[in-house]
């Protein structure tokens, strides 16, 4: 499978580091996208760089516009925004393709490949629920981190399973990243 994963500038790094590491884990062929904020955020909340991803997929600069994954005629199966800020999915909804990572998405969407939103913001405004309506009617899944805790966490990692798996659960791929209801 290939997939296309941004980290963008919302708070929840490692919800989209956590998902490279299972992407890979699993045999995916994995290019990543880091927003500049997604690049400070990483390295605030994991203590990760570019570096660090380069063993996790092909990474590309979300300036470039010339990447093979900007085209619709680059074959991949999905892409995932994790985490995806409000600046993000605003640009997105409104088909603002200004960079690497709105281009791959308004491109999943044009070729109605599978794209999945993973946004971390609370409280949402107005205007925030407006753009997730407008995105999920384009046909992209919006996934709010949101874990659940039927699965009795026992860790902060716990947590991050729990929404990474769920991520992984829509792309298809089994995992035993958390306990699933009633097991």
């Amino acid at each position: 499978m290939k997939v296309v994963v941004g980290i963008t500038g919302a708070s929840g790094a490692i919800y989209g580091y956590r998902l490279l590491e299972e992407l890979s884990k699993a045999g995916c062929e994995v290019s990543i996208i880091l927003s500049d904020m997604g690049k400070q955020i990483l390295r605030t909340e994991c203590r990760k760089n570019e570096g660090d991803l380069q063993a996790l997929g092909t990474l590309f600069s979300n300036d470039d516009l010339t990447a093979p994954i900007a085209s619709g005629s680059q074959l991949f199966d999905a892409a995932v925004i994790s985490p995806c800020s409000m600046k993000t999915l605003a640009s997105i909804a409104n088909g603002i393709t200004s960079n690497l990572l709105t281009r791959v998405a308004d491109v999943a969407l044009k070729e109605r490949r599978k794209l999945i939103l993973v946004t971390r913001e609370t409280p949402l405004s107005l205007i925030h629920i407006r753009n997730m309506l407008r995105v999920t009617r384009a046909g992209a899944v919006v996934m709010p981190a949101s874990p659940g805790f039927y699965h009795d966490p026992k860790s902060l990692g716990d947590l991050v399973d729990h929404i990474v798996g769920k991520v992984l659960d829509q792309l298809g791929i089994k995992n035993e990243l958390y306990r699933r209801w009633g097991s």
